[in-house]
């Protein structure tokens, strides 16, 4: 199995969750996530980066899919970002609903 194909199942899972609680997200959810995908696209491209120049892992080239940021193969920024997904879906089913203040606060 690809680094590519073991990526896809793990987006393909979080973004069912994240679908499943997209309807209890409170208003800016996505620009939310768009931010903080952005952030962890950033440092996952950096961090990695600078881990693999200083030796600590490196991937077999054959089962890559090719294209990298800095040092970084594509691949590892679906971890972070599938985290991402699963941690505001389990945030969204897991705290109660925000509802309208009835009382007029």
């Amino acid at each position: 199995m690809t680094y590519l194909a073991l990526c896809l199942l793990f987006l393909a899972a979080s973004g069912i969750v994240a679908a499943i609680a997209w309807p209890r997200a409170p208003r800016g959810h996505a620009a939310a996530l768009a931010i903080a995908a952005a952030a962890l696209v950033v440092l996952t491209a950096v961090f990695d980066t600078v881990m693999i120049a200083a030796g600590l892992f490196a991937y077999a080239d054959e089962h890559l899919a090719g294209p990298h940021l800095g040092l970084a193969p594509i691949e590892d920024f679906a971890y972070p970002i599938a985290a991402l997904l699963l941690a505001s879906a389990a945030w969204n089913l897991l705290v109660p609903a925000e509802t309208e203040a009835s009382d007029g606060r």
